[in-house]
């Protein structure tokens, strides 16, 4: 059975509010333990929890939302090898930098954040003929996030950790952004 185009956005809509909670709750918490000197493990058990917790409630009562999520995602299947690689290198490659640029990797999340629901945006548009404003908004939000980050973080930030959760709250805000976008969408 397919699912409606509607009813695919409103489920990315669920999924990338779900993404903004996790995230924003996650990232407060985290601070929380670090600013409290908590044990290192807790971080562990905040992140793990929120995300289960978050993504539970939201598939457990939309349990319609996990095909309409796969359809979509499917759609990337037909596309050219080349397209595939290049969509896959948006998303992975910021994020394998983190491993050379450790200090950078609040902005090489971003940035893979952005250029990984921008590439697929266009492609989606170009090679399944899906428009999916909400991934663009998440996409460009993410990019746009980058030198605000870089400003906060060289301008009027002496400690590394407000830069570090003031990039996490941009991923929730963005993803929020995209996933009210969705869930409001008439068409």
């Amino acid at each position: 059975m397919q699912n409606s185009h509607l009813e695919v956005r409103r489920a990315f809509g669920l999924l990338f509010v779900g993404v903004a909670i996790f995230v924003g709750t996650a990232s407060i918490l985290s601070e929380v333990v670090f600013e409290s000197k908590g044990p290192t493990y807790y971080y562990a058990i905040i992140w793990i929890g929120i995300l289960a917790i978050t993504f539970g409630i939201i598939f457990r009562k939309f349990k319609k939302i996990i095909p309409s999520i796969r359809g979509r995602m499917k759609n990337s299947v037909k596309w050219p090898t080349l397209v595939k690689a290049i969509n896959g290198l948006c998303w992975a490659a910021p994020f394998a930098a983190i491993g050379i640029f450790p200090s950078l990797y609040q902005y090489l999340i971003l940035l893979g954040i952005g250029l990984g629901n921008a590439s697929t945006y266009i492609f989606m548009k170009k090679f399944s003929g899906l428009v999916n404003n909400e991934q663009i908004i998440v996409g460009g939000l993410s990019l746009f996030a980058i030198p605000l980050a870089i400003l906060i973080d060289t301008s009027f930030v002496s400690n590394q950790t407000v830069a570090v959760i003031v990039s996490r709250i941009m991923i929730a805000v963005a993803y929020g952004a995209g996933g009210i976008f969705a869930l409001l969408a008439k068409k």
